[in-house]
């Protein structure tokens, strides 16, 4: 299926560069990560849960995973309505750091993955939490995850083997660079650290003074 939708999409953007990232086909039509669409192909269940439509959409490996949007986004607010309604900007700094540096891990499992683990964390604050997110992150592995709501079963972080190496790779060197702001904010260097976040979000972090 996600073949089928990325031919019909090159057929009808034949100059954008469109590819599989499982569970979405992407197309990049410019430079910036706002201009970057994911399209997720679903089948509708006949099934609900917490009174919600329950979907399939694509695994990675060749099957189908279920997946509740509005059960999972109540979820996320949730957590972070109990984190000051700080975790979903803490969401978007990570998926910002995915998109800059094109590190090939499912949006729906980097979402869930920092949600679940926020939720222990109190209070947020973002320049320590980036860093100790991506830590997590390498921590972790990024091993199949657990579902939180029971509905997705285990979700996978990418859908190969070695797409899940590469992001491990990416992720260390944002994470050692995150490390180097963390430590030039902590001496007072503050221009230093902003060169430093500039480099984890590839060049995309605003500019000191």
């Amino acid at each position: 299926m996600l073949v089928v939708v990325r031919d019909v999409l090159k057929e009808r953007f034949p100059a954008t560069n469109i590819y599989v990232r499982t569970p979405a086909v992407v197309c990049d039509f410019g430079t910036d990560a706002s201009e970057k669409m994911e399209i997720t192909p679903a089948y509708y269940t006949n099934q609900t849960a917490q009174s919600a439509s329950i979907y399939k959409i694509p695994d990675g490996s060749g099957g189908w995973l279920k997946s509740s949007p509005r059960v999972h986004n109540a979820y996320v607010s949730y957590v972070n309505n109990d984190l000051d309604k700080r975790l979903k900007n803490l969401i978007r700094l990570m998926k910002a750091i995915k998109y800059y540096n094109n590190i090939p891990i499912s949006s729906f499992y980097l979402e869930l993955r920092t949600a679940k683990w926020a939720s222990s964390q109190k209070p947020i604050i973002y320049s320590y939490d980036v860093t100790n997110a991506l830590r997590h992150l390498i921590s972790c592995r990024l091993a199949q995850m657990v579902d939180p709501m029971g509905i997705s079963g285990y979700v996978s972080a990418a859908s190969t083997d070695a797409y899940r190496q590469d992001a491990l790779s990416k992720l260390t060197t944002a994470l050692n660079r995150a490390n180097q702001a963390r430590e030039a904010e902590d001496e007072g260097k503050t221009r230093t650290a902003f060169e430093h976040w500039n480099k984890v979000f590839n060049g995309r972090f605003p500019s000191y003074g």
